[in-house]
């Protein structure tokens, strides 16, 4: 007999790209995102758009950040 389990703390992607966000600025903000610029309230588009300076400025694990951030991004589509 087969059960389905419905999850219900579950992130929205909204919530998940936002929260990857301020993750990158508090991770990051100096090393990598040093050019930019955090904003309180991110739309998809201020994830993507440091994506490029984690992946440039950043290191592995800054890299597998954007990575997430790209993917959580386009859940939320």
């Amino acid at each position: 007999m087969w059960y389905i389990v419905s999850m219900s703390l579950e992130t929205s992607p909204a919530e998940d790209y936002v929260s990857l966000y301020h993750r990158a600025f508090r991770e990051y903000g100096v090393s990598a995102l040093w050019s930019s610029r955090p904003v309180p309230h991110p739309t998809r588009e201020d994830a993507l758009a440091i994506t490029r300076s984690l992946r440039v400025e950043g290191d592995l694990n800054a890299r597998r950040l954007a990575e997430q951030i790209e993917e959580a991004c386009r859940a939320a589509v």
